[in-house]
């Protein structure tokens, strides 16, 4: 199939998906995997510990993508890109010849103008679409709206991806990307039939075999269903959503107990140094594992190539079923 859309035509991929950066787990192997089946991956800045370490995880991953489009995404939240390195960060994201960025975090105002004069495309993370207004207005060049359904930070607003995209059709200027809970290419045809030019997929790329994580965690997510995930940290204005575990039946009995409950005091359990052990050791009875409703796609683990590809079969049968239901009503009539 060929497609074409504000997304395919400014990444250069093939298809209009984005693999979004993952934390401690988006680097070169994964990258490389989802530039060569024909999406945009980004590596995550905020994983790596130094910007020499950077430097040459984005070198390594051009030299695996021969020459095949992908990014970097930055988050622009203090805690893991202190504000001073920031404008750093996007520079030599810029000197190293990567053209597009995936920020988040925070509003991106302040670094447009930079942004702007170094020529990288802007690619903003929010978590609805009010939030995607105000980065219209201050000037990125496109968003991606993630809706309830997805792992990770969903926001406070909790609206579902299927309204986040019928209001972004309506009220967006800009080109839009929609995720949370996508998973399947019928979700891909939906997204672009409301005006979409792409989506944004998560959870339902950690079962790839090139994603640098342990086979048992991989497994856990193949057994888990889009009923294994658990909203947490909500009393701190954080709302996570992650697979349930030991953890995030702790965090809930603490927040139950003490609305009053501050990060500091739930920080010993949620640590991402903690949920990381989990890519390592494969034990997932432990810490903050950001993982969405797409769990409930999640069957099997297999090459990044297979799953995009899989993904692209079942955007053909529900265009094939939209234009089958087009010919019924044309001969009713």
């Amino acid at each position: 199939m060929s497609w074409n859309t504000e997304i395919t035509r400014r990444f250069g991929t093939r298809l209009p998906i984005v693999a979004g950066g993952l934390q401690w787990l988006s680097d070169a192997p994964y990258v490389a995997a989802a530039a060569q089946s024909g999406i945009m991956g980004f590596i995550t800045a905020a994983s790596f510990a130094s910007h020499d370490d950077l430097r040459a995880e984005i070198r390594k991953t051009r030299a695996l993508c021969n020459d095949l489009p992908f990014g970097v995404n930055v988050s622009m939240l203090p805690k893991l890109v202190p504000g001073d390195q920031t404008e750093d960060i996007f520079r030599l994201i810029a000197d190293e010849g990567v053209g597009v960025v995936e920020t988040s975090g925070r509003n991106p105002e302040p670094y447009i103008a930079l942004l702007k004069d170094l020529g990288l495309t802007v690619l903003h993370k929010v978590p609805a679409v009010r939030y995607a207004l105000k980065a219209q207005a201050v000037g990125v060049d496109m968003v991606s709206i993630v809706g309830a359904e997805c792992g990770g930070h969903p926001g406070m607003d909790m609206i579902g991806s299927f309204v986040n995209a019928a209001m972004a059709g309506r009220d967006l200027e800009i080109p839009f990307l929609i995720g949370g809970g996508v998973g399947h290419g019928s979700q891909l045809v939906a997204a672009l039939s409301m005006g979409a030019s792409g989506v944004v997929m998560g959870t339902r790329l950690l079962v790839s075999e090139e994603l640098t994580a342990h086979r048992e965690y991989k497994q856990a997510l193949v057994h888990a269903t889009e009923r294994d995930t658990a909203l947490t940290m909500g009393s701190v204005r954080n709302t996570i959503r992650t697979l349930a575990n030991e953890t995030t039946t702790e965090v809930a009995r603490m927040e139950a107990e003490n609305p009053g409950v501050t990060i500091q005091e739930l920080l010993p359990l949620v640590s991402g140094k903690i949920g990381r052990q989990a890519y390592v050791t494969g034990d997932v009875s432990r810490g903050m594992l950001s993982a969405g409703h797409a769990l409930g796609l999640t069957d099997r683990i297999e090459p990044m190539a297979d799953i995009i590809a899989r993904i692209e079969a079942e955007a053909a049968q529900a265009l094939a079923r939209l234009q089958g239901v087009t010919q019924m009503q044309e001969a009713a009539q």
